[in-house]
């Protein structure tokens, strides 16, 4: 069961805009984890967290999975991203980071690594 969350309006309405401007990195993840694709586990794209927005959660084993860009690489974006990761990780979340030439060009690792992660057994 998913836990609820209070959502803002905004952070709502973030999230709908969000799930329709995915980039192609988290396309391409999303394609390999929706529908119980990836050992038959539930990931929920864009959902609000704690007045954030994950890309991917997979909440019966309350794992975030977030795809970054080169952007996350900048100092302010390395902070916030640490607070952020800090935040998540108090309420009980374990928060996986990939890169979006992780996604594009090791598919099968990012898998795995979250398999591993969650630890439901052999990746196929």
């Amino acid at each position: 069961m998913t836990p609820h969350f209070d959502v803002a309006p905004a952070n709502r309405h973030n999230a709908r805009r969000m799930r329709k401007a995915m980039t192609d990195a988290e396309l391409k993840l999303w394609n390999e984890i929706r529908a119980h694709r990836l050992m038959g586990l539930s990931f929920r794209r864009q959902l609000p967290i704690a007045g954030y927005i994950v890309d991917f959660a997979c909440a019966e084993h309350r794992i975030i999975v977030e795809v970054d860009g080169a952007q996350h690489n900048e100092d302010e974006a390395l902070r916030y991203d640490v607070q952020r990761t800090a935040v998540l990780n108090e309420l009980g979340w374990t928060v996986l980071r990939f890169g979006n030439d992780d996604v594009l060009k090791d598919m099968n690792g990012v898998c795995e690594t979250i398999i591993r992660t969650i630890g439901v057994g052999a990746f196929q």
